[in-house]
């Protein structure tokens, strides 16, 4: 059986460094990491326009070609899968470029682009084009997510009453992960979110894009709270959703879930409270390994993808709704 092969742009760390000394025995975290766990793709080159980081990305993951372009890299095709792991400002012109190679699927990192208008752009000339895209929300692919997602949806939990967010290092690079984790929690029954305020940005890291506390609420009127850390402190990424039956938390971005049942309380005859919980391992580590396996089902059987860019553009349309609300000329109170 052939392999499919893969052209990564970008050579940093989530291409390959995040896996550069990481134990094999343990799930792999980039994309590199999970083409050569999976067993089904080759790497046949990459793209890094520095000439160091290049060498060493090929040296460590055994890639033949290496170029510091993308059109330079055309001339070693074809490819079945690209891979665009390069910065954000990089991805719009990158993946034109991409499409003009015509690969069978591209993998690209969030943000798609800096803003939601180039965003689209990029969508529709995907779309036009005729090549899947995959986004990388990565808990898209978090078998432990999918699982509460369905519970969720077949009412297992009882009534969803709230759910509060708590995330830093920016709206859109680690806030429409949170966005997007919650369109896929939450599905279609409770509606699109629709942002009712938000506050002071505070930043914490991107020089462009600050991390925002913002109200939202579902169709079905389920109130979001999302919450701020400083990037300068440590990172946090964690969901916490409130429900008739249970309180259920993310933490640790994924690697553990912590639910509190409800129980009848033990002090006063009637009344009903929440036990001491559980804390229990997540997947979360698995979910870059399954993505690479969603990706071969996708070329090999069409499966559907499960991360997507239109899903990607409805998260990042809530983002840039929060930044607007947030500027002081949507919220005359606010100096």
């Amino acid at each position: 059986m052939s392999l499919q092969r893969v052209l990564i742009v970008g050579c940093g760390q989530i291409a390959g460094g995040f896996d550069a000394s990481r134990p094999p025995a343990l799930p792999p975290l980039t994309h590199a990491g999970a083409y050569r766990r999976h067993g089904s793709f080759e790497i046949a080159a990459c793209v890094e326009p520095d000439a160091e980081r290049r060498a060493a990305f090929m040296h460590r993951w055994g890639v033949a070609q290496g170029f510091a372009s993308v059109p330079e890299a055309a001339a070693a095709g074809p490819f079945d899968v690209v891979s665009l792991c390069s910065p954000t400002a990089l991805h719009a012109a990158q993946f034109d470029e991409v499409l003009a190679m015509q690969p069978r699927l591209v993998f690209c990192e969030k943000p798609l682009t800096p803003t939601l208008a180039r965003s689209e752009r990029l969508v529709a000339h995907g779309e036009t084009a005729g090549v899947p895209l995959a986004v990388n929300h990565t808990r898209r692919w978090a078998p432990d997510i999918w699982r509460l997602a369905d519970e969720l949806a077949a009412g297992d939990w009882g009534t969803l009453r709230s759910a509060v967010g708590t995330y830093n290092k920016g709206v859109l690079n680690n806030g429409s992960h949170l966005i997007d984790l919650l369109h896929m929690l939450l599905r279609a029954e409770h509606g699109p979110l629709r942002v009712l305020a938000a506050g002071p940005p505070v930043a914490d890291h991107w020089a462009d894009d600050p991390t925002i506390p913002a109200l939202l609420q579902t169709e079905s009127g389920v109130p979001i709270h999302l919450h701020t850390a400083h990037a300068a402190d440590y990172a946090v990424f964690e969901l916490q959703l409130t429900t008739s039956e249970a309180v259920i938390t993310m933490e640790d971005g994924g690697s553990a879930w912590r639910i509190r049942r409800v129980v009848p309380s033990a002090a006063f005859a009637g009344y009903r409270v929440l036990d001491a919980g559980e804390r229990t391992p997540g997947r979360y580590a698995e979910a870059t390994l399954a993505a690479i396996t969603n990706l071969h089902d996708t070329l090999t059987n069409g499966a559907p993808l499960l991360g997507t860019g239109c899903g990607a553009v409805a998260a990042q349309r809530v983002c840039e709704q929060i930044r607007r609300l947030s500027e002081p000329s949507s919220n005359p109170a606010r100096p």
